[in-house]
Parts: structure tokens; sequence; C-alpha cells
């Protein structure tokens, strides 16, 4: 399974990252390293919250 997930460099510096498919799916990193990261882990806990365990494969958008 694949998700969209949209990366924004805010202001500050940081990134942020969302996934639209999953609604309240979000996470921040100092980096786009570690905003990957954070982000896999948000949608891994997502999908197990969901009791939809899956090994997701991700396309990543920059936007900003």
């Amino acid at each position: 399974m694949s998700y969209l997930v949209v990366f924004t460099q805010e202001k500050n510096g940081y990134f942020s990252a969302s996934v639209p498919a999953l609604p309240g799916c979000f996470s921040q990193g100092k980096n786009l390293k570690e905003v990957k990261k954070n982000i896999r882990e948000a949608i891994e806990l997502y999908l197990e919250d969901e009791e939809q365990i899956e090994t997701p494969q991700f396309e990543m958008q920059i936007v900003g």
C-alpha cells in the first residue's frame, strides 16, 4: 500500500509532513531526513491503530 506524503518547509526551517489519505496523520522534523523517519512512524502507528498493519510504500512530494 502506498500513500502520498506532502512535505512543507516551515518559516522556522523545520519540515512538516501530512498524509491526506489518513486524516490527522502529521509529523515534523528538523530536516527532511528526520521528518521522513517521523512520518513513516506516524503512518505505521496510524495503521496499527486502525488494525491495518502493512509495510507502506511511500511516494513523497516536497511543497514549499
